[in-house]
């Protein structure tokens, strides 16, 4: 049977060597330590900076998680963008909360956030299918996604009709297809630091939304 050695894992350990991450260091608002730490991921070349963890449950609790692009984050809340009738928009709906894990491996961080998620206006959805290039528009309509597929070339026979549906046209946002909204309720805030001694920084909110008070405690790697 296939197996993965542990000596060959552990060979592949390595150390973090994060700056120390003090509390007296810390913004009283979360969001503005987290654009603090997005703009260093960028600068520093991480790839995809913007890519996340998106976490969801189904109603039995069952667990699920995949890799999303977050597209906004404000006072509002971050935003991502889906097919509504994916698995995790379905999860999503049904529970309406979620976690976000934003992992930043040259700068040895992580950021953590949990929070209560609900649909973007339909105008935001349609602003921002606009800004999709025209191959993801035509994408969003052929792939009827988390559904099984008989084949690749199904999905593809179905990206040709509707490029032909839309070969005079700009091609609409469909119904099925729109944008999320996480409001944080609690971040967490996870520095590397060496022999495994991280430094963590919880958030967590007293009100969620618009002038919400953050309770700040650290926690033990």
């Amino acid at each position: 049977m296939s197996r993965i050695d542990p000596d060959e894992l552990q060979r592949l350990r390595s150390e973090y060597i994060g700056e120390p991450f003090r509390r007296h260091d810390l913004p009283e608002d979360p969001l503005v330590l987290f654009r603090r730490w997005f703009d260093a991921a960028v600068d520093s070349g991480a790839p995809q900076p913007n890519a996340m963890v998106l976490a969801t449950s189904d109603r039995a609790g069952v667990p699920q998680a995949r890799v999303v692009l977050l597209k906004s984050a404000d006072r509002d809340g971050f935003s991502f963008f889906t097919n509504y009738t994916s698995s995790k928009a379905r999860q999503l709906d049904a529970c309406g909360i979620a976690c976000l894990l934003f992992f930043w491996h040259e700068l040895h961080r992580q950021v953590r956030i949990e929070g209560l998620v609900e649909r973007v206006p339909e105008e935001e959805s349609d602003a921002y299918f606009a800004s999709r290039p025209r191959g993801a528009q035509i994408g969003a309509w052929a792939s009827p996604q988390s559904q099984p597929l008989e084949s690749r070339e199904v999905l593809e026979q179905r990206v040709g009709e509707i490029s032909a549906r839309f070969a005079d046209a700009e091609v609409p946002r469909p119904d099925h297809w729109g944008g999320y909204r996480l409001r944080p309720r609690s971040y967490e805030f996870w520095q590397g630091r060496e022999n495994r001694l991280h430094d963590r920084f919880r958030y967590a909110a007293e009100e969620v939304g618009h002038g919400a008070l953050w309770r700040l405690a650290r926690l033990a790697p």
